[in-house]
């Protein structure tokens, strides 16, 4: 089973909707059993950084996610959420990556919302998949590249697409709208 950790983000039910086309049983929950119990987690986002991580923290959910053991995908919010500081709301992640989240600069159109390429793939979620592969992003706020950086996208400055450490994974893009590509992304998480 699948868990998708419920909290005040959207796109929840976006990502349940792309595992229910897999044959992929999910459920979504912020039960901490249901969560340590589930043969993979998914915490997926859209929204705003310092409102959820309130709603992480109430939950205790910001304690409670870095210490699963299971393989863990962030995805969007949910990756930027697992790094460090953040300057949406000035606040504190839950630390799995060491990156800090940063406002992309007014150099060209914000949010970078659309179709874009990913390069540099060095992790399993990226078996058979492409190097130089589009996939669909919808984000003001980026993470930099660190030791964890495992796939990078250039939209006004290179940033991390993807970060990996251990039993996290993490991606910037949105799987569960990237057609064909992101199912395969998904799959290949399921598969870990």
């Amino acid at each position: 089973m699948i868990a998708l950790i419920k909290y005040n983000g959207g796109n929840v039910s976006s990502v349940q909707n792309a595992l229910d086309r897999l044959g992929i049983d999910s459920i979504i929950t912020d039960d901490p059993e249901l969560i340590i119990k589930a043969d993979k987690v998914i915490f997926p986002g859209v929204g705003e950084a310092s409102s959820t991580m309130k709603v992480l923290k109430e939950k205790g959910l910001d304690t409670l996610i870095p210490s699963l053991k299971q393989p863990v995908l962030g995805i969007c919010l949910g990756m930027q959420l697992m790094c460090g500081n953040n300057e949406e709301g000035d606040v504190k992640g839950i630390g799995i990556f060491d990156v800090d989240v940063k406002q992309f600069p007014p150099e060209d159109l914000v949010p970078h919302m659309g179709w874009n390429t990913i390069s540099g793939l060095k992790s399993p979620l990226f078996s058979g998949i492409e190097d130089n592969s589009d996939l669909y992003f919808v984000h003001s706020y980026y993470c930099g590249q660190s030791v964890s950086t495992v796939a990078v996208c250039d939209y006004i400055l290179p940033f991390s697409a993807s970060l990996q450490k251990d039993n996290f994974f993490a991606v910037q893009f949105h799987p569960e709208k990237s057609g064909l590509t992101g199912s395969k992304i998904l799959k290949n998480f399921i598969k870990l």
